[in-house]
């Protein structure tokens, strides 16, 4: 036997077992979540401070969704997550948190709803809630968390994994960069993409601008959960 399949035997793997507290996570959050009714996930950085302007259209868009009947749901955490919680909170909706024990950032922030401050161990089984129960996703600045959550979201929509929801980037000047690359590099130089792709998400700047074209969109589409 060679020794890399020595040292894995050597290992004891108890994967089995786990399967049991991934269908716990999973049970739960389907159970919690289905209660809450129609929700937008907003995404963000945990690092941005109450005085940074993104910080403010989180709280503003998210009170403008609550106010229209969407639950709000985030990461749990401090940041952009903070701030959308709050404007949930304030707009008398219904402000959900998705928690993972983090090592340096993710404590939980105080504006979730107690019966709504959902826990997970697992980053898989978080990012399917995150997923299946949104009528859209909101993009605030964030780091490498909040590029997976946008990327993962349009890999859905474009391969026909969940329905057609909208995809709001919130920041022009933050995001036009990797945009203006998406188009030169993806699309143009390489084609990895189709034109049409580019029409999955939009770009604006304000809270007005995102809630509104959210609000447009389901003038003409069906609530419902995505899988």
């Amino acid at each position: 036997m060679n020794k890399v399949r020595k040292d894995w035997n050597d290992i004891k793997i108890n994967d089995s077992w786990a399967i049991f507290k991934i269908m716990s996570e999973f049970v739960e959050g389907y159970d919690r979540m289905a209660k809450i009714g129609p929700c937008i996930s907003i995404f963000g950085s945990a690092r941005t401070h109450e005085d940074n302007k993104y910080y403010k259209i989180g709280v503003e868009l998210a009170e403008k969704l609550a106010n229209a009947g969407y639950g709000v749901i985030t990461g749990g955490g401090p940041g952009i997550m903070e701030a959308a919680n709050k404007g949930a909170q304030q707009g008398g909706g219904k402000s959900v948190g998705l928690n993972i024990d983090l090592p340096f950032e993710q404590n939980y922030n105080p504006y979730i709803d107690q019966e709504h401050n959902l826990e997970f161990d697992y980053f898989f089984v978080r990012k399917v809630i995150f997923v299946k129960y949104a009528q859209a996703f909101v993009i605030l600045p964030g780091g490498f968390g909040t590029l997976d959550e946008l990327f993962e979201a349009l890999t859905l929509i474009q391969t026909k994994k969940i329905n057609q929801r909208p995809v709001v980037l919130v920041g022009k000047e933050y995001w036009v960069g990797l945009i203006d690359w998406i188009k030169k590099v993806m699309l143009d130089e390489e084609h990895n993409i189709s034109a049409s792709d580019m029409q999955m998400f939009a770009l604006v700047d304000t809270a007005e601008e995102a809630y509104n074209y959210i609000d447009e969109f389901y003038k003409f589409h069906e609530l419902s959960p995505n899988f």
